[in-house]
């Protein structure tokens, strides 16, 4: 992706009420945001566990205000954790909040990484860059990936009918072209990834809660609230 990226201006714009905007939306599940962040990573921490894997050095594509660095520090173990976005706006709130030296947030637009990343990670990102633009968004990600990387891919599951009325209420994602489970397995083998798991997550509402261990047996059904497409650099 070459230029200013066409969502950063509106993030830009949005960057003072992004965390008001997003509380709006997700006011729908009961849940907060770091219901949903712990919830991913603490899943991907499943996942490669399973697998015997660790991730010393942790790239965080599509940062944002940098909320999930000090959870993939904490729950990952990660070393260090760079984040990289297209908003400015959201990156200085990101370096205000998280000033820990384990933690850097860059600008997308001129980064490159001086060394390979053990694992990539992405919420609710791609939704937002244009589909023809989102092959060289998984080839950034791939080039930055040591040979056996992994990439975390979390995206919104525009199946779940809960997602759809959430991303209505967010004014930032109101517009976003929407990706499916399939539709993600298919761009990320797309970009030379090999898929390892493609799992869904968030079936249930605070309300029922008390249904949410039955998730992990839910989880091959392309029915929760988000995805995960776990991959691996070839």
């Amino acid at each position: 992706m070459s230029g200013e990226h066409p969502g950063a201006a509106e993030f830009d714009a949005h960057a003072e009420s992004y965390d008001e905007d997003l509380a709006r939306g997700l006011a729908a599940s009961g849940e907060d945001k770091e219901f949903y962040a712990r919830g991913r990573i603490k899943w991907l921490a499943r996942r490669m566990r399973e697998r015997g894997a660790t991730a010393r050095r942790v790239l965080d594509f599509g940062c944002g205000d940098g909320f999930a660095a000090p959870l993939l520090s904490e729950i990952l173990h990660a070393d260090s954790v760079t984040g990289v976005d297209v908003s400015e706006g959201l990156l200085q709130q990101a370096r205000s909040r998280y000033p820990d030296h384990r933690f850097s947030f860059l600008q997308l637009e001129g980064w490159s990484p001086t060394a390979p990343f053990d694992l990539a990670y992405t919420n609710g990102v791609f939704h937002h860059i244009p589909p023809g633009e989102r092959a060289s968004a998984l080839e950034r990600v791939a080039n930055a990936l040591r040979p056996g990387g992994l990439f975390a891919f979390w995206e919104n599951n525009p199946w779940n009918p809960g997602t759809r009325m959430v991303m209505r209420r967010i004014v930032f994602d109101r517009d976003a072209i929407t990706i499916s489970p399939p539709a993600a397995r298919r761009l990320l083998e797309g970009a030379g990834f090999r898929v390892l798991h493609l799992d869904t997550l968030f079936y249930f509402p605070r309300a029922l809660s008390w249904l949410r261990g039955l998730e992990p047996a839910l989880s091959p059904l392309p029915l929760g609230g988000q995805y995960l497409v776990l991959a691996r650099r070839p």
